[in-house]
C-alpha cells in the first residue's frame, strides 16, 4: 500500500516537473518579448561583434533568469505539494507577478536608463506619477489590461501544457531550444571575458542592459555615454584637457520671457584672486555670504558656467561656432567684457553684466553675485570658494551651489521665467530642492555633486568620491542611477 502511494506521489511529481519545464519554456518566450524594450532603450552597438553579443546575451540571460525563477518557486512547490490543480494555479499567479515586474523594470529602464532599485525610488515613483497624473483613466486601463493579458496567457499555457503533456514529450523542439540557449549562454560569457581583456567597450558597455546582469562599472558607464578616453585608459596618461567630440544642437523652441516691470539688472563679478575679491567686498558692505560654490579649477570652464549656465562640456563647441548663451532672448540682454567670448555682441542697457576683476561700484538697484576663480592647486579638477551676493533671500544657504546656478536662480526668482531657465540651462535654482542632478564637466572629468559628496568620474574609467566640506576621499560605491540621470542631463544638447 505504501509502495503504491509512493509510486503515485512520484508519478505526480514527475508529471509536474515535466509540465513545469514546458510552462517555463513558454514563459521564456514571453520574457523575451517583454525584454525587447531593453534592446531599444540605448543606442545600438557600433560593431558586428557587439550586435551579435547583444542578441546572444538577450536570449541566454533572459532564459536563465526565467528558468531560475522556476527553480526557486515552482520546482520546490512541486516537490512538497504535488497537487496539479493547485500548483498550476499558483504557478500562473507567480508567473504573472514575475512578468509584470519585468515589464515595469523594462519601462523604468527605457525611460530612466537604470533598473528598479531602492536608491532611486523617488525618481521611479516620480516617473510613474507623471504618467498616471497626465492620463489617469487611460493609464489604469492599460496597466490593468496588461496584467490581465499576462494572467490569461499563463492560464492558457498552463492548461495546454498539462492536458497535452504526452504530445509535448514526443516533440524534439524542446531539446533543440534548450541546447541553443545553453550555447548562447556559453558564448555570451566567453565573448564578455574576451571583451573585458581586450578593452572592447562596445561589448562591456552593455553590462547593465538586462536585469540581474553584470554590475555597472565606471568604465562601462562612460563607454555607454561615449565619454571614455580609450587611449588614456590603455596608457594611463595624464588627464586629457580636450573635451570629447561634442556637436551642440540648438533646441527646436525656447519659451519666451516677459519680464516684470521691476526686473532688476544682474552683475556677475568674477575675480582672478582672493585679494581682488576681498577688496571688492570691503568696498561693498551690502554683499553677504550666500553659500560655498563648487567650480572647476580651469578658469575658462568656470567663466563659461557663469556666462552660459551650462556645464563646460559644451564650451569648445559653442565657442568654436560663436553661439550666444541660449538664455539671451529679448528682453533678456547681456553685456560682457570677457576676452574669451569677444564674439558675443554687447547689448545696450543689458540686464546681465558678466565681468572679470571689475571694481566699479555696485548700483543699489542691481543684484550682484561675486566669487573668485582662485584655486589651491592646478592639479585638482574642482575647488570650493565662497559665493557672495546682496540678495537677502540667498544669504546663509546651507548647501553647495555651482556657477551655472546663478542664472537659473535669477531667471526663476527675479524675472519669473523658470520655463526659459529649464529649457536653456543645465542648472538648479539655488532656492529650490534641486530637481536636476547637480553636474559639471571639466578637463575630461564628469563632476557630480550630491549633498556633501563630490564624485569625479575620469575619462580613463577611474573615479573617486570627495567630501565637499572636509576634502578627504570617501570610500563608497558609485551611485549608478544618479550618475545616469546626470549623464543624460549633460548630453541634453549634444547631437551624438
Amino acid at each position: 500500500m505504501n509502495l503504491t502511494t509512493q509510486n503515485q506521489f512520484s508519478s505526480r511529481v514527475s508529471q509536474l516537473l515535466a509540465w513545469g519545464h514546458w510552462f517555463t519554456l513558454a514563459n521564456i518566450g514571453l520574457a523575451l518579448l517583454l525584454s525587447l524594450a531593453y534592446l531599444f532603450a540605448d543606442a545600438p552597438p557600433n560593431t558586428a561583434i557587439g550586435t551579435f553579443y547583444m542578441v546572444v546575451t538577450w536570449l541566454s540571460h533572459t532564459a536563465f533568469i526565467t528558468f531560475l525563477a522556476f527553480v526557486l518557486t515552482i520546482f520546490p512547490l512541486s516537490l512538497v505539494f504535488p497537487y496539479p490543480r493547485h500548483i498550476r494555479g499558483m504557478a500562473s499567479v507567480l508567473a504573472t507577478v514575475g512578468m509584470t515586474l519585468l515589464a515595469v523594470d523594462a519601462f523604468v529602464y527605457y525611460n530612466l536608463g537604470y533598473h528598479l532599485n531602492y536608491s532611486a525610488l523617488g525618481e521611479i515613483l516620480s516617473l510613474f506619477w507623471r504618467n498616471v497624473s497626465n492620463t489617469p483613466a487611460l493609464s489604469t486601463l492599460l496597466v490593468s489590461a496588461l496584467v490581465m493579458l499576462i494572467l490569461a496567457y499563463q492560464l492558457i499555457v498552463s492548461n495546454y501544457a498539462w492536458h497535452h503533456l504526452g504530445d509535448l514529450k514526443r516533440l524534439r523542439i524542446g531539446r533543440t531550444i534548450t541546447s541553443t540557449l545553453v550555447v548562447c549562454f556559453a558564448l555570451s560569457h566567453s565573448i564578455h571575458i574576451w571583451a573585458d581583456a581586450e578593452l572592447e567597450f562596445d561589448i562591456t558597455k552593455q553590462d547593465n542592459m538586462l536585469p540581474l546582469s553584470y554590475p555597472t562599472t565606471a568604465k562601462s558607464l562612460l563607454a555607454k555615454n561615449d565619454l571614455l578616453d580609450l587611449k588614456r585608459y590603455e596608457q594611463e596618461r595624464s588627464v586629457n584637457v580636450n573635451a570629447p567630440n561634442v556637436s551642440f544642437v540648438m533646441p527646436a523652441q525656447l519659451p519666451s520671457c516677459t519680464l516684470p516691470s521691476d526686473a532688476a539688472a544682474v552683475d556677475i563679478r568674477l575675480f582672478s584672486t582672493k585679494d581682488e575679491l576681498t577688496r571688492f567686498i570691503d568696498a561693498n558692505p551690502a554683499l553677504k555670504r550666500v553659500a560655498p560654490i563648487l567650480h572647476p579649477t580651469d578658469n575658462d570652464d568656470t567663466i563659461f558656467n557663469a556666462l552660459y549656465g551650462l556645464p563646460s562640456y559644451y564650451r569648445q563647441s559653442m565657442r568654436k561656432d560663436h553661439i550666444d548663451p541660449l538664455w539671451r532672448r529679448p528682453p533678456v540682454t547681456l553685456q560682457t567684457s570677457l576676452s574669451q567670448f569677444d564674439f558675443i555682441h554687447d547689448d545696450t542697457d543689458a540686464l546681465v553684466n558678466v565681468t572679470l576683476d571689475e571694481h566699479e561700484a555696485v548700483k543699489d538697484t542691481h543684484i550682484v553675485f561675486a566669487f573668485t576663480l582662485a584655486s589651491e592647486g592646478k592639479e585638482r579638477v574642482t575647488t570650493i570658494n565662497q559665493l557672495w551676493s546682496n540678495d537677502a533671500r540667498l544669504h546663509g544657504l546651507d548647501h553647495i551651489v555651482q556657477p551655472q546656478d546663478i542664472l537659473a536662480t535669477v531667471l526663476a526668482e527675479h524675472w519669473q521665467c523658470p520655463e526659459l531657465g529649464a529649457s536653456a540651462l543645465i542648472a538648479n535654482n539655488m532656492l529650490s530642492n534641486g530637481a536636476k542632478p547637480n553636474i559639471n564637466y571639466s578637463q575630461g572629468v564628469f563632476i557630480a555633486l550630491r549633498k556633501d559628496r563630490i564624485t569625479l568620474l575620469s575619462s580613463d574609467g577611474s573615479y573617486k568620491h570627495i567630501s565637499a566640506s572636509e576634502g578627504f576621499s570617501v570610500d563608497q560605491e558609485l551611485n549608478v542611477p544618479y550618475l545616469i540621470q546626470g549623464l543624460k542631463q549633460l548630453k541634453r544638447f549634444n547631437a551624438q
